[in-house]
């Protein structure tokens, strides 16, 4: 038997939605979008909006104007939502997690001979819950124990479990928040094959290039409107790319037209004032009579200051269109992460363990499903004496001591030895310029806390020779996955990475990837 995964067709619609924070910042004024039942993508940069239109979509959240309406082919269209970071209680059942404890009990209870209407009001359609709720589980390759306690779960089985809690409801719209975060590769491509079987509406955020390969359409938040693409990022991309090499064209024509325009208003002026030197030479020497001499040096001030506005408004307008064309060319063009230079010898000894030994400037992936012990790897290389070189590390979470604590401030601390001028000079290459590294670590977003974590660890005397990244691009957005990858090609140590995302790895020249099965703990087998 097959479980259907969504009921009924749907479309959704936002008319004239507008949105702001308690605080007065505003995310959306009069937005308006309608989509049909297909699979979309939802990018943005980290805070652009994308888990607030999520939410304003599921009507977690109420908009200051304007209504959303989902509307579907059944009497009641429902909504599944699956947030960033799922939590559930450790101690439920994940029959609890999945909302079906109170129909299972009613269920029990009219087995057990109870006619009471509110048992069978409970149970409504679902007598078959049982059932539809161990097919899913299976499905997303769940342990089949309705009674199994959540706290055993990994990560990435707390996502999945909470993607079959959604499709509990037989949704007919399903929102995905970054799903494939802690995901290994079998996990993704169960939920791969999960959104492909969905016959409603699918919207995932994601930094996943496969996922993002596999929808309908794109669509884009940025600056509070959303942009639709017919196609995946790929088609996306070539479109904003050939959009943007245009802008940045428009800004050399109109930055090279400023220059000249601020020359010709030069040379006028240099013109004028020849002029104005030769009036008044031939006045002083009485060639001409006095008062045709003021006539003539009025009517030569009145035509000076015409021309002089003349070019000063030429000027004015060219600054003008200059300021517009830079207002289409995007922050994640000019944006680069900037890492620090090394050279690493190919005979130099990185690391000396024989479960994992690398030599020279060698980018190894350390690969495999989750809990086969590739971070326990990681840790036992870094507490052991087989690094052989000094060594960056960024773990998967980057936690802070004190949030309240600015950027600028923890990094400091952490490197007492080093001149204020020179941590800041060192944050700026991460993109933390002048009042940036004074914000404080709680307000960090996803990507900011990685390239807080990347900087605070690349600073050091001597230079780290070897970097070491678990799982860095979980909770990244596109732009930040991208200048990580730049800053990545440009790095000339050594690289170890865990991750799951096969396209970012393939993206920043993986030399060797490592493969764990997890069958014998901190045992690998190589993989070339």
């Amino acid at each position: 038997m097959s479980t259907s995964l969504s009921s009924q067709a749907s479309s959704i619609v936002l008319s004239d939605v507008s949105f702001i924070w308690p605080d007065g910042t505003v995310v959306f004024d009069h937005l308006n979008l309608t989509l049909g039942a297909s699979t979309y993508s939802l990018i943005g940069a980290n805070g652009a909006g994308k888990s607030t239109l999520l939410g304003l979509i599921a009507q977690r959240l109420r908009p200051a104007s304007g209504s959303v309406a989902i509307a579907g082919t059944g009497s009641a269209p429902e909504v599944g939502i699956v947030p960033q970071d799922p939590q559930s209680d450790p101690a439920s059942t994940v029959s609890a997690a999945l909302g079906i404890d109170g129909i299972r009990a009613a269920i029990r209870r009219i087995e057990g001979g109870s006619v009471d209407t509110a048992d069978f009001d409970t149970v409504g359609d679902d007598w078959d819950v049982d059932e539809r709720a161990l097919e899913l589980l299976a499905q997303m390759g769940l342990p089949t124990d309705l009674d199994r306690r959540v706290g055993a779960m990994s990560g990435g089985e707390a996502t999945l479990l909470s993607i079959v809690a959604a499709l509990m409801r037989r949704p007919s719209v399903l929102l995905l928040d970054e799903p494939t975060n802690n995901l290994d590769t079998s996990s993704r491509t169960r939920l791969f094959d999960a959104i492909d079987a969905f016959a409603g509406t699918v919207i995932v955020v994601s930094h996943d290039l496969e996922l993002l390969e596999r929808v309908d359409a794109t669509l884009e938040l940025y600056r509070g409107r959303v942009r639709f693409f017919g196609g995946p990022y790929t088609h996306y991309r070539e479109i904003v790319d050939a959009e943007q090499d245009a802008a940045e064209a428009a800004v050399a024509t109109a930055a090279g037209d400023l220059r000249r325009q601020r020359r010709e208003l030069v040379d006028a002026q240099i013109k004028l004032d020849r002029r104005a030197r030769t009036a008044a030479t031939a006045e002083r020497e009485k060639r001409v009579p006095k008062i045709i001499a003021h006539k003539r040096r009025s009517e030569a001030q009145v035509s000076a200051g015409k021309l002089r506005n003349a070019h000063r408004d030429d000027v004015a307008a060219a600054a003008s269109r200059l300021d517009g064309a830079r207002e289409d060319v995007r922050d994640d063009r000019t944006a680069r992460i900037s890492v620090p230079e090394v050279e690493v010898a190919s005979r130099t000894q990185v690391i000396t363990d024989d479960r994992l030994r690398i030599d020279g400037p060698e980018r190894i992936a350390l690969v495999g499903p989750n809990g086969s012990g590739k971070s326990t790897l990681i840790a036992d290389l870094i507490g052991s004496e087989s690094i052989a070189v000094p060594y960056a590390y960024v773990p998967q979470q980057i936690a802070f001591d004190d949030p309240a604590v600015s950027i600028a401030g923890m990094v400091s601390a952490h490197h007492p030895d080093i001149g204020t001028q020179e941590v800041r000079a060192h944050l700026a290459r991460f993109l933390f310029r002048g009042t940036r590294a004074d914000r404080a670590l709680g307000e960090l977003s996803g990507g900011e806390r990685l390239r807080v974590g990347l900087a605070d660890a690349l600073l050091g005397d001597p230079t780290p020779k070897l970097l070491i990244l678990d799982e860095p691009t979980n909770n990244l957005d596109l732009d930040t996955v991208t200048q990580l990858v730049a800053a990545l090609e440009s790095w000339n140590g050594a690289l170890l990475v865990v991750s799951h995302d096969a396209g970012f790895l393939d993206r920043i020249g993986i030399d060797r990837r490592v493969g764990m099965d997890g069958s014998s703990p901190g045992k690998p087998s190589i993989h070339r």
